[in-house]
């Protein structure tokens, strides 16, 4: 058997993890960029799944700009967050991304990707707090407090 084969055989007995790309959009005011899901009820940042082989911030790239129809620079990564298995869902890696400042007005120029993104919204803590999910609170009231760690483990998740 070549080493090829043989680290082909190992690879493909080893666990694979999801890993999910999201990314924070500010407005002039301060406002973060919410998307309104048609597959479920919360809202959450922008983002979505990396697939096998792509990069969590190339992959959250191409995400935005299928979903949203608009091309982001990733600047930093703002935490990684572990969230463990949820209703059906595995376990997951989320990388959030700091994507940086837009003006207000970008929003009407985006082309929505309809079959996943039913609308966007600018909002502050408040009002994320009254349409998001808990884990996006989470981050975003700890991000606006300045005590967002680099990692998190388990952040609350729905019942």
């Amino acid at each position: 058997m070549s080493k090829e084969g043989f680290v082909a055989i190992l690879n493909a007995g080893l666990p694979r993890k999801r890993v999910i790309g999201q990314g924070l959009i500010r407005n002039e005011r301060g406002e973060y960029l919410l998307c309104q899901l048609t597959y479920k009820n919360e809202w959450d940042l922008p983002g979505g799944v990396i697939e096998v082989g792509e990069s969590p911030a190339t992959g959250l790239v191409r995400e935005l700009e299928e979903e949203l129809g608009a091309t982001f620079e990733v600047h930093d990564l703002v935490t990684m967050n572990w969230l463990p298995p949820w209703r059906a869902w595995d376990d997951a890696c989320l990388f959030v991304f700091d994507l940086g400042q837009i003006d207000s007005a970008a929003v009407d120029r985006m082309v929505l990707q309809k079959s996943e993104i039913a609308n966007v919204h600018w909002c502050d803590l408040d009002a994320a707090r009254e349409h998001a999910t808990g884990a996006t609170i989470e981050l975003l009231t700890a991000y606006e407090a300045g005590t967002l760690t680099p990692y998190r483990e388990a952040p609350t998740q729905p019942e």
